[in-house]
């Protein structure tokens, strides 16, 4: 068995195309292709932090009975 490792690309059409030498004698061959999409150079944009804007309720009482009270008003 050998691992073979090397860097391809994908044509617009979505088909990779390898052409690879061995050094192995004609015959058939079992081939195992795992694809992993590289990483681009250039860094991606973070998504927008919306924590700034996100706070906390100061809640004096009991939330519980105050809930309920809401609903009984339905």
């Amino acid at each position: 068995m050998k691992v073979l490792k090397l860097a391809a690309v994908i044509d617009g059409s979505g088909n990779l195309h390898l052409d690879i030498p061995t050094e192995l004698p004609a015959g058939t061959v079992d081939v195992v292709i795992v694809l992993n999409p590289s990483i681009p150079d250039t860094p991606q944009i973070k998504p927008y932090d919306f924590s700034d804007l996100a706070g906390r309720l100061s809640w004096q009482g009991d939330s519980v009975v105050a809930q309920r009270m809401l609903r009984d008003e339905w």
